[in-house]
């Protein structure tokens, strides 16, 4: 009978088909072209209608079998195929378990905020309070109130960074004074004094701004923290006294402090406060050019003239200030040589501390 030979013709070459399917795709898209609406197995059931009664059981029986076979092909093809594709799934994402996970770098303070910090630390710890300041002052309380004459070096425009108006001007405010970058946080003092209560135990960290190029020991944007005791019978030995706790507080308390003469407008007498070199031990060695001490701050007793701009008595009262320059004491703690590597970003340099 021909459609039975058909029906074999088929069965063999769908079979092969199956066989040689590549992928789940390439197998369905043999299952649509074989039991498909249009596919050959239906085309060819579709044509039983042309044959007599006693063909029609044949044939049937016969295109029956050959439809479950094929199925059954077709199911055990799929089978095999998505084992193999899950598997190079697998494969092509694959984990290594036995390597290290990756981690995430725990963040840390700079070490310029760690050295602020510590230094916030120290002095609130003997009673004094952090006051801030703005960064753009008026020249009055940057020089003038700080009894720094109309003369002074500091003044200049190539040591300090003025601000300009839109005719190229520097601005003023009120047309009192010039407007500027504050070269010191000591303006935070006369801010101080204007509005608080005396006495006053105080420090004020901040960044400064001044026109130098940066090298190893300077920098145009620093940070300093200044300090200002008023209060009665306040001496130079308090002074000594404080500063002396507060270098062995940060520096250790085998460091020794040394006070020598020096000229700030603002205090009378003034002095530059050094420690032992921590790396010599005071013996003299490069770092410390042979001397065993290095700078550490300068300070001094406030001049009555200074008490002058804010109406304090200096009859009355008395006090001291200090200036610390925040980057040159995480060097001088640390061994650092170049104040600009704190600037850098080089995470390598910064994660040793």
């Amino acid at each position: 009978m021909a459609v039975i030979e058909e029906l074999e013709a088929l069965k063999t070459k769908a079979l092969a088909a199956i066989e040689q399917a590549a992928d789940t795709s390439a197998l369905d898209a043999v299952r649509v072209s074989v039991l498909g609406k249009k596919g050959t197995l239906t085309a060819i059931l579709r044509g039983m209608k042309s044959l007599s009664p006693e063909e029609r059981p044949v044939v049937g029986k016969a295109s029956n079998a050959v439809r479950d076979l094929l199925e059954q092909a077709l199911e055990e093809r799929r089978t095999k195929l998505e084992a193999v594709e899950l598997e190079n799934q697998l494969e092509a994402g694959a984990l290594d378990i036995t390597l290290p996970g990756r981690t995430h770098n725990i963040g840390a303070r700079h070490l310029i905020t760690r050295i602020t910090d510590e230094i916030a630390e120290i002095f609130a710890g003997i009673g004094y309070h952090v006051v801030e300041g703005p960064e753009v002052e008026t020249d009055y309380y940057n020089f003038t109130a700080l009894n720094a004459p109309a003369d002074h070096p500091s003044r200049g425009m190539q040591d300090t960074f003025y601000v300009v108006d839109r005719s190229g001007e520097v601005a003023e405010v009120s047309g009192e004074s010039d407007v500027l970058l504050r070269t010191q946080t000591s303006g935070v003092q006369i801010h101080t004094m204007e509005t608080e209560d005396l006495p006053i135990y105080m420090i004020a960290p901040g960044k400064v701004y001044r026109r130098d190029v940066a090298d190893p020991s300077h920098l145009p944007q620093f940070n300093q923290c200044e300090g200002l005791v008023v209060d009665k019978g306040i001496t130079f030995g308090d002074l000594k006294g404080t500063l002396d706790y507060f270098c062995k507080a940060l520096f250790g308390p085998d460091r020794r402090t040394r006070f020598r003469p020096h000229y700030f407008p603002f205090t009378e007498p003034s002095a530059e406060v050094d420690v032992s070199c921590g790396i010599c031990g005071g013996e003299g060695c490069r770092f410390c050019k042979g001397t065993g001490w290095v700078e550490v701050l300068g300070c001094g007793m406030v001049d009555p003239n200074v008490f002058g701009y804010v109406d304090i008595d200096p009859e009355e009262y008395s006090g001291f200030a200090f200036g610390i320059g925040i980057e040159r004491v995480a060097c001088l703690k640390y061994d650092v040589p170049d104040l600009r590597l704190l600037l850098s970003g080089d995470m390598r340099f910064l994660r040793q501390f």
